[in-house]
């Protein structure tokens, strides 16, 4: 792997356990508890910092949850188990299979692991009309500090409370989620719509944020923004991708779209109609393929450009619109940088913003207009490349400051960024310190979460960088 090659000083796992039964987990749990190890728990992948697989913190096991893919759908309850080593390719596929009216509402990249990304929240193509991941999980197997195989009614509420969206990997293995599937229209209808700053990008992006989050919710409107070849020869500008998912088909959404967003200007040749489960393959690039092109595990996904060797990505909430003319300063900017910086507005509302706060511990809800992740990529290796690039994205970062959340500046767990901070290696992390990343991550829902690890497991024995601490 990339990140273990020179001069990434980044230490590899003693051993990798690639347990085939719960029974393996539980003794590396007990070994690794009597000898002092350190377990990282790597589900089907997803942590943007790679806390699954590696530590900073010193000697460590990796438990690897590869072997555990299992998912078992019950179409007349529309509900599943998936066990966590699974990808959300592989579920969106099994579930396809059963059949064509029911779907799951998680992420666009089929090959994020389904342990992480449900016990990070988990927000998708469909979060508007659903929620999130976590807003539709009905009970999940876990295996806790001292090797115990819990289920919902076992582990308590608190503790499942915790696990759906507070990070499962601070609280013990997750080894399996229990989700209630969602209704899909037979036929979906998808587009996206590219638009420069020539072709007034700045007002329709501007007009968009009025829009996205209270528009009906089976529609999301999502934007990619990055930087494109000018109509000028030889220049550049900013290009922002209206990638859209309508539950329903062309004849209703164009209507909506003219009442609701007609600066678009979308047309009816812009629309394309689809099942459900090639929505899924529009959104990572690969339309056209056969649908078992999702069980492949090292899919690239072409929509967004995470494809270089190395990247590093963050994330930001907006509650206010941004101004035409913070806009414009920001396209400036982007357009100043020699790295491709790139960003990704995501738009909530909807059934989002109708649970509570801390109905889990994901609280980006009510009064959240949209998320921003930040991305830049690049293949050159060596330390000069990665030293430039941090660089240029943490430059970004702060320049963004007044247009994002404030007090605290709100982060979304499943873009994991250790520039936040991180726990003290190899001693206590105070509720203050961690509450420097806590609160950005979780919230009103931090303080909760410290008592709840507090209670399951005093001796912090599940840790990692930024894990809960302890009281």
């Amino acid at each position: 792997m990339n990140r273990f090659l020179p001069p990434a000083p980044i230490p590899k796992p003693l051993v990798i356990i690639t347990s085939l039964v719960e029974s393996h987990i539980q003794a590396a749990i007990y070994c690794s508890k009597k000898h002092g190890m350190q377990i990282r728990v790597r589900s089907g992948g997803h942590d943007y910092e790679g806390l699954s697989y590696i530590s900073y913190q010193g000697p460590f096991v990796m438990v690897d949850l590869v072997n555990f893919q299992s998912i078992n759908i019950d179409v007349e309850n529309s509900t599943a188990w998936v066990q966590a080593g699974a990808t959300i390719g592989q579920l969106y596929y099994t579930i396809a299979q059963k059949s064509p009216t029911l779907g799951f509402s998680a992420g666009v990249c089929p090959t994020v692991g389904v342990g992480g990304h449900f016990s990070g929240g988990g927000y998708g193509m469909m979060s508007r009309n659903y929620g999130i991941a976590v807003d539709n999980i009905v009970d999940a197997r876990l295996i806790d500090v001292n090797g115990r195989i819990l289920d919902r009614k076992s582990m308590g509420e608190d503790l499942f409370w915790a696990i759906r969206g507070g990070g499962g990997a601070s609280f013990g293995v997750i080894i399996a989620w229990h989700i209630k599937l969602v209704q899909v229209p037979k036929k979906v209808t998808v587009f996206t719509v590219n638009r420069t700053l020539e072709q007034n990008a700045t007002k329709i992006v501007h007009k968009w944020q009025y829009v996205s989050e209270k528009i009906d919710e089976k529609l999301l409107i999502r934007i990619l923004l990055g930087k494109a070849n000018s109509s000028q020869v030889g220049k550049e500008t900013v290009q922002a991708s209206f990638v859209s998912l309508y539950l329903g088909g062309a004849d209703t959404l164009l209507p909506l779209m003219q009442q609701s967003f007609p600066e678009l200007g979308l047309v009816r040749s812009d629309c394309i109609e689809m099942s459900w489960i090639n929505s899924i393959l529009y959104f990572a690039g690969v339309s056209g393929e056969p649908l078992d092109i999702l069980l492949n595990r090292s899919l690239l996904v072409t929509t967004v450009t995470y494809s270089g060797s190395y990247f590093k990505g963050k994330s930001d909430y907006v509650t206010e619109p941004i101004s035409e003319a913070g806009l414009e300063s920001i396209w400036r900017t982007v357009l100043e940088y020699p790295e491709d910086i790139e960003m990704q507005f995501s738009p909530y509302g909807g059934r989002l913003s109708e649970i509570s706060k801390s109905a889990t511990p994901f609280p980006h809800r009510a009064g959240t207009l949209y998320d921003i992740q930040y991305a830049v990529s690049w293949t050159e290796a060596g330390k000069s490349a990665l030293n430039r690039n941090m660089r240029a994205i943490r430059r970004f970062y702060s320049f963004m400051t007044p247009y994002v959340t404030k007090n605290p500046r709100s982060a979304y767990l499943n873009c994991r960024d250790l520039d936040l901070g991180v726990n003290n290696k190899g001693k206590t992390t105070s509720y203050e310190q961690a509450s420097i990343w806590g609160l950005k991550y979780y919230g009103i829902n931090f303080k909760r979460l410290v008592h709840v690890k507090t209670k399951v497991d005093p001796g912090n024995f599940f840790r990692n960088e930024q894990s809960i601490p302890t009281l």
